[in-house]
């Protein structure tokens, strides 16, 4: 009886490990955060719709202009699976987990914690790797696990493939800490971050690369402070492509540059080197960042057809300022013809009348003057 029951159990103790491979398998519970077929679920933060394509069921960044796209949804605690690979040896490009909706004052980036997306080629030094290292970046925080002494954790080992190779992340966040396997192991890790709750963002910072199997499987929230969740979505859409002057015009053109993610002034004084919007907004709110580059040089932000309230001459405005050659942000809401307006986090206009109809946005620079990260709603 013992021998002819053995074949049975074999049997049946081979389908019990097939039944729990299949339902761990399914366990994980994975869904695809990109669609293969166009980027419903995220969001065109500061890069155009020309720097994404999707083809072959991959997601395609030309690297061009420095920005990001992010997800539509916040997520706290999660794991993220994608594989990627740089077409052009050098390439950089970059994850950015528990991140900000907006890019920070002064640059093309989040507020986040980024996962290093580097093509060998670009090369190791004692201040990053092109193995998967993680850092907080422009506010962000997090203690490094194989750390240099900073807070960017450096990976154990060198795993990632050369151009045109692919190579796979498992990125793991939860509870403020995350790990990084790149190829099927874990190399790299940080904890104690925050934010610890925010949007995920894939960066295009000049390399041409593509993405593909790009899923996520949601784990359980976890109890956590309001001061380390991520600023929300607050509806705010840009209108620089980063690529050219589509969407503006020029009182006088030939002083204007398109350079990447900044607009760069270089001309005469005053009103002769205005650049308005196409598009007219009567009650708005606005982001853009200012860096007057010589000590002479000044800014306006005007809106109603010329209004000069907001001046960086203006007592107001020029105590609220960063030094010269500093990046400032100005964040305005007018509305029922009423202008409040904060420089630098410092509220510094409230209800300052501003009549006329509905205009343009209109940057008037004086001198050598830089304009970035501009935002409307």
């Amino acid at each position: 009886m013992i021998v002819r029951l053995f074949p049975i159990v074999l049997f049946l103790l081979s389908f019990v490990t097939f039944t729990q491979r299949v339902s761990a398998y399914q366990s994980e519970d994975f869904q695809k955060l990109f669609n293969e077929v166009d980027l419903t679920g995220w969001v065109h933060v500061n890069t155009p719709q020309a720097t994404w394509s999707v083809k072959d069921k991959m997601l395609i960044c030309t690297g061009k202009p420095i920005g990001e796209i992010r997800t539509e949804q916040m997520y706290q605690n999660f794991i993220l699976e994608l594989e990627w690979r740089h077409m052009v040896p050098k390439g950089n490009a970059g994850i950015f987990v528990w991140a900000d909706d907006l890019t920070s004052r002064g640059v093309p980036f989040h507020r986040g914690i980024e996962v290093q997306v580097l093509e060998n080629a670009y090369g190791n030094t004692q201040s990053h790797t092109t193995h998967g290292d993680i850092f907080p970046i422009h506010g962000a925080s997090m203690v490094p696990v194989n750390g240099h002494g900073g807070d960017r954790a450096f990976p154990s080992e060198e795993r990632s493939k050369p151009s045109p190779e692919w190579n796979h992340y498992r990125i793991h966040c939860e509870d403020g800490k995350i790990t990084l396997a790149v190829n099927g192991k874990v190399v790299t890790e940080g904890r104690e971050c925050n934010p610890r709750k925010g949007y995920i963002c894939i960066e295009s910072e000049g390399g041409v690369v593509h993405y593909r199997n790009i899923r996520l499987k949601r784990l359980p929230d976890t109890a956590i402070d309001a001061a380390k969740v991520a600023i929300a979505n607050r509806g705010y859409r840009s209108i620089y492509s980063g690529l050219d002057l589509d969407g503006w015009r020029a009182s006088v053109p030939g002083y204007w540059y398109s350079k990447d993610w900044i607009l760069q002034f270089d001309g005469p004084d005053g009103n002769n080197g205005s650049l308005t919007t196409d598009e007219l907004f009567g009650n708005v709110s606005f982001v853009c960042d200012v860096r007057l580059l010589a000590q002479d040089s000044n800014a306006q932000i005007q809106l109603r057809n010329g209004s000069q309230a907001i001046d960086t001459e203006r007592k107001e405005i020029a105590d609220a300022l960063q030094k010269r050659g500093a990046w400032n942000r100005f964040e305005g809401k007018l509305e029922n013809g009423k202008l409040d307006l904060m420089v630098n986090g410092k509220t510094v206009l409230r209800s300052e009348s501003i009549s006329g109809e509905s205009s343009g946005l209109c940057l008037v620079p004086r001198g050598k003057v830089e304009f970035a990260n501009i935002f409307v709603k």
